[in-house]
């Protein structure tokens, strides 16, 4: 009878403890749009980092802020001990997807060895970090490629888009722009995949190149090493 008296008022305790945790996010959530002028807050979440409340707006972007919303931070917490960035691991967390909603049709495919490890890449031709990403996927084997033209950067990144999708072998004129510098040669063809790319991405929140997707909906923005792609391959199960 002790035991679960204790149990009884263990849960009470949590609950209370659960509804005021819950309370005081949705004063952050009111006093944040409050003070934006508009409710562009998704999400409100407190941290285990000084206090802070992780505030999530309707772009995608995560902000900080104290219990009485006295302060805001833009920018990113570091976790020294662990050595990660807990911003950007966070909001790869809240922009996961369902991999399958990808149109895979609209990709160029490119298979190695087994094609067992997939990864689907949103890229703009005339992005550096792009170019740097795919020296590195170039040296992994048994991996499948998808790769989502997405032209971000001007016309002259619109241009190319349509020329690498409009060539005959559009993954070797891919290629060949990205590891050899060599520009694709003029096209043309129907371009409704590029554009629905384009809309696709911006449904997705994609805001840089390259973005990656994984096969287990994990998003990772921006440039990976080789071994950074491995060591994400092998926590895919």
């Amino acid at each position: 009878m002790y035991k679960a008296a204790s149990r009884a008022l263990l849960c009470a305790l949590l609950l209370t403890a659960a509804s005021a945790a819950s309370a005081s996010e949705d004063a952050v959530r009111k006093a944040m749009n409050a003070f934006i002028g508009k409710p562009v807050v998704e999400n409100v979440r407190k941290t285990p980092y000084a206090g802070l409340y992780e505030v999530q707006l309707d772009s995608g972007e995560l902000i900080y802020t104290d219990e009485k919303v006295g302060f805001i931070i833009d920018g990113r917490i570091i976790d020294t001990e662990r050595r990660i960035d807990v911003t950007e691991q966070r909001r790869n967390e809240l922009m996961a997807i369902d991999f399958s909603i990808l149109p895979l049709e609209n990709a160029i495919k490119q298979v190695r060895g087994d094609g067992s490890r997939i990864i689907a890449s949103f890229e703009d031709p005339n992005c550096g970090y792009c170019k740097r990403l795919w020296s590195e996927l170039e040296r992994l084997d048994n991996i499948t490629v998808y790769t989502f033209l997405y032209p971000l950067l001007g016309e002259d990144s619109y241009v190319k888009a349509r020329n690498i999708w409009c060539a005959k072998d559009r993954a070797a004129t891919w290629n060949a722009w990205m590891l050899d510098n060599r520009q694709p040669p003029n096209a043309s063809c129907d371009l409704a995949a590029v554009e629905a790319n384009v809309k696709l991405g911006r449904s997705l929140r994609v805001q840089g190149t390259p973005t990656l997707f994984f096969a287990d909906g994990r998003r990772v923005g921006g440039f990976l090493r080789g071994d950074q792609l491995e060591q994400v391959f092998s926590e895919i199960k």
